[in-house]
């Protein structure tokens, strides 16, 4: 099973792919810790990707093929992976196409993580850390009694300071914009598959498991 996984940031595509690869022992391949991965093994692209970020620039789209080439080639990647985080963009779906057809892997889908903007934003901006356990909550979504719990224990709920309503606005129109694209890409190609992913952690998972079968 060989999957792209598409969705704006705060639609829970990490949560689902990781309960997909602990289920079916797939790799989940993020871009980003693939790259600090390969940056730290000292692979060929992994050098040329340090160079060019201790320079202060961006890796280029070629530089990530590479690396991405270099991780799949490893054995628990033989019988398939969860790629997060990339594609981006059109060109970059092309390109990884391109990729996957000369390792004789192709994708088998894209799940579309469907989730409305405005959820998006609740989630995101009412995300809450409690300083005492360390415990994730949610001022929108959390009971009551969950958010008590840390503060009349003495804790604090600290929110990130990225996850303010404008940095958060500003991440989904860069969504918007760039990867948005990507799902009428892969609805040409009959790739893609969407998943409702309002709802409880298992309810969503439940769909995302069926869209596979």
């Amino acid at each position: 099973m060989r999957i792209v996984l598409l969705g704006a940031p705060g639609s829970g595509k990490g949560t689902q792919a990781k309960k997909l690869m602990a289920e079916r022992n797939l790799p989940q391949i993020s871009t980003g810790d693939m790259l600090r991965e390969a940056v730290a093994a000292g692979t060929r692209f992994g050098e040329q990707a340090k160079e060019i970020m201790d320079a202060g620039q961006l890796v280029s789209d070629d530089i990530m093929l590479g690396i991405i080439s270099e991780r799949l080639s490893k054995p628990d990647a033989a019988d398939g992976f969860i790629l997060d985080g990339f594609p981006r963009t059109e060109k970059q779906a092309l390109d990884l196409e391109d990729l996957l057809d000369q390792l004789g892997a192709p994708l088998n889908a894209a799940i579309l993580m469907d989730v409305d903007f405005e959820v998006l934003t609740k989630r995101l901006t009412g995300r809450r850390t409690c300083s005492l356990t360390g415990q994730l909550l949610n001022i929108y979504y959390s009971t009551q009694e969950e958010l008590d719990a840390c503060t009349n224990a003495g804790g604090t709920l600290i929110q990130r300071q990225d996850d303010n309503e404008e940095t958060i606005s500003s991440r989904l129109e860069v969504y918007r914009g760039q990867t948005e694209p990507l799902i009428d890409y892969y609805r040409a190609r009959s790739k893609l598959k969407t998943i409702d992913a309002v709802g409880t952690i298992d309810e969503v998972y439940e769909r995302f498991t069926k869209a596979l079968a």
